[in-house]
């Protein structure tokens, strides 16, 4: 499963469409599932065991990030993180 963080940015629906476009040409299911920068905590992302997470644009200052910056200090070692 890949997690998408949304940081309320109206490009995100796009990646994750990206995304399961790419599934389709693997022949593997695209398991996306996507939660806003401050709907989800760390520990529920690593009870989720994802693959990988993917980190959308904005929010267009640090400070209005919510998760993004602590999952990759905290996460960023030992989870793939893809950021756009």
């Amino acid at each position: 499963m890949i997690i998408v963080i949304d940081n309320y940015d109206s490009f995100t629906y796009n990646l994750v469409q990206y995304l399961g476009e790419l599934g389709a040409e693997l022949a593997v299911a695209a398991n996306v599932k996507v939660y806003r920068n401050d709907k989800i905590s760390l520990a529920e992302i690593n009870e989720l065991k994802p693959d990988g997470v993917v980190i959308s644009p904005g929010p267009g200052r640090p400070e209005d990030a919510g998760i993004s910056q602590a999952l990759i200090k905290e996460l960023g070692v030992s989870l793939p993180i893809f950021g756009v």
